[in-house]
């Protein structure tokens, strides 16, 4: 089965030729970059093709489906701190992008998800088992990809995963006893979604041959982006229109996972914040218990608006600060300022 066509593959709803090119200095590297990307795609869909036919049908699948090839672009922008758009720079951004969708697969089966990018998810089309065997696939073969190029790549491939792997045992695990719970996700975010746009970041410099003084700044830019992101998407999935999100609104909450709006809202301690928590609580008892997902509606809808999700927002926009804040020992150039515009822009998404 495949996905409808998703048109242009650059950055997606993020508006990368609009806001990250704004800048006229930068906007001299969108041609480079959506270059870089073409040649990622190309590289992606050659890794992608397997003699199994099913396989290769859903191992392609949520790749045809779109996706804003943030990882990639990264690793592009921040190459060209070196000697460019190098070979080596492009199948490390095709192996990490390949880690990340490896990972979709694998969270849609564990939040029960129905669709990711706007079509049924993996799971629905070909059950669990399909799904979570097609995302090892896609671990397995980015492994492949990085091997090819030294202890290095090898490294950083098992380093990134190791963290990916653990930020979603913890996540599935929960907080301990006396844990403070926003702490708690905020580490969980760090490890699932900001230790692979940091990869991706570091995996630019390094295999463009860039100076290593750039590295640990761009691990911890591409850390504080990508919590800032991972924060913006916890709104965003509570957005009325699914065509914003792709997936129905609330997917997250409905299937038990719970966002930072949420635990924001759990350490309120008013009446009112309260009284909404024990309702989205009883609806997500219910949903499990095989109650339709629409007993939600109402509650999603009052935590769409209520201070909690405000302070989300909120807390976004400090992660993405602090990741332009770590921009300081790079030199002043169109790169800087579109890694500048890409933090902003991962915090001010459509909500």
């Amino acid at each position: 089965m495949t996905p409808p066509a998703s048109g242009p593959r650059i950055a997606g709803k993020l508006g990368l030729g609009d806001r990250i090119f704004a800048g006229p200095r930068s906007r001299r590297l969108l041609s480079t970059v959506e270059a870089g990307l073409e040649r990622v795609d190309r590289r992606i869909e050659a890794e992608l093709r397997m003699t199994d036919a099913i396989a290769d049908s859903a191992s392609r699948y949520l790749f045809d489906a779109g996706g804003k090839r943030v990882r990639p672009m990264l690793a592009l922008l921040t190459a060209q701190l070196g000697d460019g758009t190098t070979d080596e720079v492009i199948e490390a951004a095709a192996a990490l992008e390949l880690t990340h969708l490896g990972s979709l697969y694998h969270d849609d089966v564990m939040d029960d998800a129905d669709k990711r990018r706007g079509v049924p998810s993996a799971h629905e089309v070909w059950g669990n088992s399909v799904a979570i065997l097609t995302g090892d696939l896609l671990f397995s073969r980015a492994s492949q990809i990085m091997a090819r190029h030294g202890d290095r790549a090898i490294r950083l491939q098992a380093d990134t995963f190791e963290r990916l792997v653990l930020g979603q045992f913890h996540e599935t695990v929960g907080p301990q006893e006396g844990q403070d719970r926003v702490a708690f996700s905020l580490d969980v975010l760090s490890d699932k979604t900001g230790s692979l746009i940091a990869a991706a970041a570091q995996a630019g410099i390094i295999f463009s041959n860039g100076p290593a003084e750039y590295e640990e700044a761009m691990v911890v830019f591409g850390e504080k982006a990508g919590v800032a992101f991972q924060l913006l998407d916890d709104v965003i999935d509570l957005s009325a229109d699914p065509g914003e999100t792709g997936k129905v609104p609330g997917t997250d909450l409905r299937a038990g996972v719970p966002t930072m709006p949420y635990l924001v809202l759990s350490e309120r301690a008013d009446a009112a914040s309260r009284a909404l928590r024990d309702r989205i609580d009883e609806g997500v008892a219910l949903i499990a218990d095989g109650a339709d997902p629409a007993v939600l509606d109402d509650a999603l809808n009052e935590l769409r608006t209520h201070e909690a999700t405000d302070a989300t927002l909120a807390l976004a926009h400090s992660w993405s600060r602090e990741a332009v804040d770590a921009l300081a020992p790079l030199p002043d150039g169109p790169v800087r300022e579109a890694l500048t515009r890409f933090a902003e822009a991962v915090a001010d998404r459509s909500s």
